[in-house]
């Protein structure tokens, strides 16, 4: 299995370091190859909000530069970490221009039976909301989510709070093994079936084959499907998800 994290720090000490650690430990569990991307390794332009990649395509895109060969990194790997600093109670620049880049993708997700975590190193607080943050970019990529960490690591850093740190990141590893080798996929919860149901209705209503959503999910089945891939959803769900369709035609 390969697994890759994507770091938002140019600097090789805590992030790095934390993230080092988790694939080292996750190698334990199991035949896992890894590789660490730096973000601030590759060229990645600033996101214009041009929409193109939204709404005719992703290769329409005006900027040329390293986007493609990291989302291919991304596509060949049955796991995924994004890891970055607290700057400013918030993800970094760095992984945050990442992030922007890709943005079809929510539109368009594609990570399904994949496994994704985050980590946030910090020197204070504030990370959690940035973890929270990151839970909810995976899932909405289509990834599986194993909840990610935050790691405190105010200088200088205390025998006692690496020995802390180490542990969690040693249990997170063991969390993450045991969902990469599931490959499953998992019964949509009633808000992943709203915001499928939502999203698919209004865009069958507003949209049209000029658009790369209304063709995607042409190709895909996904008008006339129950959710992103084949699940068995009970009665009350079959029943919850047309009431989200009806809302939806009712909206648009």
């Amino acid at each position: 299995m390969k697994v890759t994290a994507f770091i938002g720090s140019a600097r090789k000490k805590h992030t790095y370091k934390s993230t080092e650690s988790f694939l080292k430990k996750l190698q334990l569990f199991g035949n896992v190859d890894y590789e660490i991307i730096r973000l601030s390794e590759y060229n990645l332009g600033t996101c214009k909000g041009c929409k193109l990649c939204l709404d005719r395509g992703e290769e329409l895109c005006n900027l040329k530069d390293d986007r493609n060969t990291l989302l291919e990194k991304m596509k060949n790997s049955d796991g995924i970490i994004f890891a970055s600093p607290n700057y400013s109670f918030h993800v970094s620049a760095l992984m945050k221009q990442f992030l922007d880049r890709l943005g079809f993708f929510f539109h368009r997700p594609q990570f399904f039976g994949k496994t994704f975590t985050s980590i946030v190193a910090q020197g204070v607080y504030g990370g959690n909301k940035i973890v929270k943050y990151f839970n909810f970019i995976g899932k909405a990529l289509g990834f599986n989510v194993v909840k990610g960490i935050c790691v405190t690591n105010l200088e200088p850093v205390s025998e006692k709070t690496i020995i802390k740190n180490e542990k969690r990141i040693e249990k997170l590893a063991r969390k993450y093994y045991r969902q990469l080798v599931k490959h499953e996929l998992p019964n949509p919860s009633l808000f992943d079936l709203f915001i499928f149901r939502m999203s698919r209705t209004s865009m069958k209503i507003k949209q049209d084959k000029s658009f790369r959503d209304y063709n995607y999910y042409t190709e895909k089945g996904w008008f006339k499907s129950d959710f992103f891939y084949p699940v068995k959803l009970s009665a009350t769900k079959k029943l919850i998800g047309r009431f989200f369709d009806a809302m939806a035609r009712k909206m648009a």
